[in-house]
């Protein structure tokens, strides 16, 4: 179980629907690579999608725009997810009604995420950043 050393990655996206399935696609190789366990991998999908989803439905501003993604290990136990667009409005979960079609991506990204939040762009980006992280399980110590 994660044997790579801890590791980054980045990929930038078009404003379209279609980014979020090719998100998916490269974090999923990119799991398999850092040997992150399959059910901490399934979640993180999850996760990965809603921010990517909501950053290409609701960013305010020119199509053509790109969405950026970084999925990072900052630690061998923790997985990091951030979607930055060019939307400067940050994000609040929102208490969706049974009959609403929609709404409830960062409700389902508080419940499954170990944490998340939102942030304003620094060093001259325009935008926010929306993150979440996901606790990984630790490896057994093969001499305990």
């Amino acid at each position: 179980m994660l044997t790579q050393p801890v590791d980054l990655v980045e990929w930038m996206f078009p404003r379209l629907p279609r980014s979020a399935g090719r998100a998916r696609i490269r974090f999923i190789r990119q799991a398999f690579e850092w040997e992150v366990p399959v059910d901490a991998a399934e979640t993180a999908l999850i996760l990965l999608s809603e921010l990517v989803t909501n950053a290409c439905s609701h960013a305010r501003g020119p199509r053509d725009r790109m969405i950026g993604v970084r999925v990072l290990l900052p630690t061998p136990s923790v997985l990091r997810i951030e979607v930055s667009d060019a939307n400067s409005d940050l994000p609040a979960v929102r208490q969706a009604t049974p009959e609403d079609e929609s709404g409830r991506g960062l409700e389902l990204v508080a419940a499954l995420a170990t944490s998340w939040g939102a942030h304003l762009r620094g060093d001259g980006y325009i935008g926010k950043t929306i993150w979440c992280e996901l606790a990984l399980p630790t490896p057994l110590d093969p001499h305990a």
